[in-house]
């Protein structure tokens, strides 16, 4: 049988405070079982007190007060661990972020840019003009990744609907804008010999030829090597314009620069 408690004898039992009861009062999220219509005191009864736990346990994991609400009214099982899983995968999502983060800063903070030693090493090419399947957007530089992701899954995809086999390794194009404004246009394209109907995102493009400045990343702290590379290449005044590029190859991922020329280097 529920029994009513005092918003002193329900903090203690629940670990909420009186200021964060009265919080979660006022936005609708746990509302007292009853409150004296003189004294405006609030009192909470004993089947209160799981919800209550789960709030804090909730909120100590960042949930959104909005969706704590939303678990708690949720009108069925399958609705609530919906929104359950989906703060899960966003927890999930930033503790890589921040697995990634703590990696970089230790490699900048074991390396000091007096000491070249530590830079990849920095050679150069000319991409011919190819043939490829891409998909091409407008991309945040937050949701690159999983756009990238997703490119690269649509295009194999096709290829394989089509029976058709890659004449290369898959690359990217990336705009400046992409770094500089936070959205920019982003290809991601897969070299083939045969030109292949569009499908869905995916359509046929030239990659246009190029001369690069390359540099191999692998691990964290793919911006330190975007640093290196991009001083090697604005030290020397070789820079040209256009997109940089990567290729994603066996070890690691090959940043590529334009430059003016190979032969001028």
């Amino acid at each position: 049988m529920a029994v009513l408690l005092s918003i002193g004898e329900f903090a203690t039992m629940t670990r909420l405070s009186r200021k964060a009861l009265r919080h979660y009062h006022d936005v609708g999220v746990l509302e007292p079982a009853k409150i004296d219509p003189e004294t405006g005191y609030r009192f909470y009864d004993t089947s209160q007190v799981r919800s209550a736990h789960l709030i804090r346990r909730f909120r100590e994991l960042d949930m959104p007060v909005a969706e704590v609400k939303a678990v708690l009214e949720a009108p069925s099982e399958s609705v609530r661990n919906e929104v359950i899983e989906a703060h899960l995968r966003r927890l999930e999502e930033q503790a890589e972020r921040t697995r990634e983060a703590i990696a970089s800063l230790r490699v900048l903070l074991g390396s000091r840019s007096s000491d070249s030693s530590a830079d990849p090493p920095i050679g150069f090419r000319s991409e011919p003009a190819v043939a490829a399947a891409a998909v091409t957007a407008v991309v945040g530089i937050d949701s690159v990744v999983e756009w990238w992701k997703g490119a690269v899954s649509e295009i194999s995809t096709v290829l394989s609907g089509a029976g058709v086999t890659p004449s290369g390794v898959v690359g990217g194009l990336y705009s400046i804008e992409l770094f500089s404004e936070e959205e920019g246009e982003a290809s991601v394209f897969v070299p083939v010999d045969v030109v292949v109907p569009p499908v869905g995102r995916v359509h046929m493009v030239t990659v246009p030829a190029a001369s690069l400045a390359v540099a191999v990343h692998s691990g964290p702290a793919e911006d330190q090597t975007y640093g290196q590379l991009g001083t090697f290449v604005a030290e020397r005044g070789i820079g040209a314009a256009g997109p940089v590029r990567e290729y994603y190859v066996e070890g690691g991922v090959e940043i590529c620069w334009p430059v003016t020329s190979v032969a001028s280097v």
